[in-house]
């Protein structure tokens, strides 16, 4: 439950690890739309879909440890913060049984979320907002 919920998270909000690992219990349940504290310290707006919500509850309520405002969302075994390795052998996992490409990696979810938005007609500086990029070049 926890891995979907941050896999979930990465592609259905265009999170960076950094930034899904960065949650706390402050920030649960997820809003509509999450504050995100990103790159450099730029804080931007983040629409959250339902399945990425529920992804999160479930987790919640399946997590063994205590989830308090100043804690990690995202815990490890043992109940410390979870690292990004630990999230990036999880996509491997997931990738393998899947029999997708070594291309797949927890940023290509990311990557994902922004080539699916500009092909169902999502406009390019709204994407470059929601990805938190200074730059359109970057996007």
């Amino acid at each position: 439950a926890r891995d979907a919920a941050v896999v979930t998270l990465l592609y259905g909000c265009g999170l960076r690890i950094s930034e899904a690992l960065g949650l706390t219990g402050a920030d649960a349940p997820l809003p509509e739309v999450l504050r995100i504290l990103g790159k450099g310290g730029k804080e931007r707006l983040v629409p959250v879909l339902p399945v990425a919500r529920t992804a999160v509850d479930t987790y919640m309520r399946l997590c063994p440890f205590e989830i308090g405002p100043a804690t990690p969302l995202f815990r490890g075994a043992r109940g410390g913060a979870l690292s990004p390795r630990m999230i990036a052998r999880a996509v491997e996992r997931a990738r393998m049984s899947l029999g997708l490409p070594a291309t797949a990696t927890p940023h290509a979810l990311r990557h994902s979320f922004a080539t699916h938005l500009l092909g169902a007609g999502g406009d390019l500086r709204a994407i470059q907002e929601l990805l938190g990029h200074a730059s359109l070049a970057t996007t």
